[in-house]
């Protein structure tokens, strides 16, 4: 899957100061919102902490790849931050996260959602390309590193 035609250079955003998960996906509700016509920033934060409820999306290995499905969406979005700092994200090996990628999609696409969310973790999972995240200095570098 080639996740440039999910992800855009305004959608990366590289050592963010996030203090906790809440601050998180409001900040990933404030990016996406826009690039979702119809939708607010309160639905996809909405959308996010319904799906975290379920369980926590921390896939471990200092990652988290929270996702929601939203009536009004009219596309798949999905946002890249890295954090200046880790935080509590209630991941499955209780480790902090500092790489966060989420990815919005709208209600009735749930096989393409799956399939993206294989290939997002499949990337996520390879520890050269989570150390070369980590050590990105720019947002333009995060997206070219993570699309290239």
């Amino acid at each position: 899957m080639d996740l440039s035609t999910l992800l855009s250079p305004d959608c990366t955003r590289c050592a963010v100061d996030g203090s906790s998960k809440k601050k998180v996906l409001e900040l990933i509700g404030q990016m996406a919102a826009p690039r979702l016509s119809g939708t607010t920033s309160f639905d996809v934060f909405e959308s996010l902490l319904n799906r975290e409820r379920l369980g926590s999306t921390g896939i471990g290995m200092g990652v988290a790849i929270p996702h929601g499905r939203l009536a009004s969406a009219n596309k798949p979005v999905a946002i890249l931050i890295t954090l200046s700092s880790p935080i509590d994200f209630d991941a499955i090996d209780n480790q902090p996260v500092d790489i966060i990628f989420a990815l919005l999609v709208p209600e009735d696409q749930h096989e393409q959602h799956l399939q993206t969310l294989a290939s997002v973790a499949q990337r996520l999972n390879d520890k050269i390309c989570t150390r070369a995240l980590r050590d990105a200095h720019s947002d333009q570098e995060l997206y070219d590193l993570f699309t290239g």
